[in-house]
């Protein structure tokens, strides 16, 4: 399934009109998870999570836009944290 896919079907959206607007959001996402050290070149099922959750955070005035943002921002956390989802080399000293 594409990530678009993903995305619509954890928005709850099932209308190809805002498929435009949809992807100009992952692809923030993906840019934005990049900035804090995440490689996205391999996106599997934990990027795409983080991803339909900055997606459902940023479409439209959630009600639960605090919650939403402290997850997609730990999801974030816990992402750039981790050695398989970064390239940064561990140094043994």
């Amino acid at each position: 399934m594409a990530i678009l896919d993903d995305v619509k079907m954890a928005c709850r959206v099932s209308t190809n009109k805002l498929d435009a607007e949809y992807t100009r959001l992952i692809n923030s996402a993906i840019l934005d998870l990049g900035v804090a050290g995440v490689e996205t070149g391999t996106i599997d099922e934990l990027v795409i999570e983080a991803i339909c959750t900055y997606c459902k955070m940023r479409s439209g005035i959630p009600e639960d836009y605090a919650e939403l943002k402290a997850a997609y921002d730990e999801m974030k956390s816990q992402l750039s944290n981790a050695s398989g989802y970064t390239d940064w080399e561990v140094s043994h000293v």
